[in-house]
């Protein structure tokens, strides 16, 4: 699933090809591809014509482009109030594309603008578990958050981010430390990739217990994560496949980089020893067993109550 960073680069893609346009029409061809708007593709549609779009932001893993009405062509249009949410989900794409390029095997959802650009915006997703929808903003936030991610945390390089209460937060709960990097009401954007990178540069192993973190090593770890993502986002991002691709439809190359994720048995860059990889809930660990000493079994144990 992408992660902060490709998300981060797709936002920047519709900040500077789809903010400030307007609809002029809108194909859902795939109704699963906005299932999470209730009431359903053609009231979607019906709102989503005639509105303008805002800035494109973005928390975690999810994009959001708050919306203005047009009211001289679309009086019934949402008002300010409304944003466009959208996840990319396991394989999902928002590419802007020629108006006359042929359609996409898997193209689910398209917008088209009133104005004379020749581009459109495309919503493409093979396995269909991204989606978009319309929600209304939280009362009071001046970039339109949608209501419906009002509960996730903000990520790491959002400049409003609370080390404090991070560092509180994993002192106080009974969980080990990769857990608490991909729980996204405590920090964002984290997913498996980029977590095992910053626990192999930080040196700490995934079942470490967050309760025996030192503030000095929770900091530490906190700007291990910033580095590992300011790199992949100069990157483009990590594309194991073509499924992670900017609005052009360019991969990043990240990936090239990675020193823990995907190595397993390769030599740790920094010691030499092979690299292990470990199932781990539903998904797999790598990491560095001479580097990334694993806790004792007791502490372990007491980590994982949650």
């Amino acid at each position: 699933m992408p992660e902060l960073p490709e998300v981060e680069v797709v936002r920047r893609g519709l900040e500077r090809w789809v903010s400030g346009r307007t609809v002029a029409a809108v194909d859902v061809l795939h109704p699963r591809a906005v299932r999470r708007h209730i009431p359903g593709a053609e009231d979607f549609a019906a709102r989503l014509r005639g509105s303008r779009f805002g800035p494109a932001y973005r928390r975690g893993k999810y994009l959001w482009l708050p919306l203005d009405a047009v009211p001289a062509q679309a009086p019934d249009a949402p008002s300010a109030g409304t944003s466009l949410l959208g996840h990319l989900g396991m394989s999902g794409q928002l590419l802007v594309q020629p108006a006359a390029a042929p359609d996409e095997t898997h193209l689910r959802v398209r917008i088209r603008f009133a104005d004379a650009l020749g581009t459109e915006l495309r919503f493409v997703d093979q396995r269909t578990f991204g989606g978009l929808s319309l929600h209304p903003w939280v009362p009071g936030d001046p970039e339109g958050l949608p209501d419906a991610i009002a509960h996730i945390a903000r990520d790491p390089l959002d400049p409003a981010f609370d080390e404090a209460a991070f560092h509180a937060a994993l002192r106080r709960r009974r969980t080990t430390v990769k857990r608490a990097l991909l729980d996204q009401t405590l920090i964002s954007g984290v997913g498996n990739i980029y977590a095992d990178e910053a626990l192999w540069r930080a040196r700490l192993h995934y079942d470490r217990p967050t309760h025996t973190l030192t503030r000095y090593r929770s900091t530490e770890l906190l700007g291990h994560v910033r580095d590992v993502m300011h790199a992949a986002l100069a990157a483009g991002g990590t594309s194991f496949d073509s499924l992670y691709v900017n609005v052009n439809g360019e991969s990043g190359y990240f990936h090239r980089s990675l020193d823990a994720y995907g190595r397993e048995d390769e030599p740790c860059r920094r010691c030499g020893t092979p690299m292990r990889r470990r199932p781990w809930m539903n998904r797999s660990s790598y990491y560095c067993p001479r580097c990334q000493r694993p806790p004792a079994r007791g502490a372990a144990r007491a980590g994982s109550r949650q």
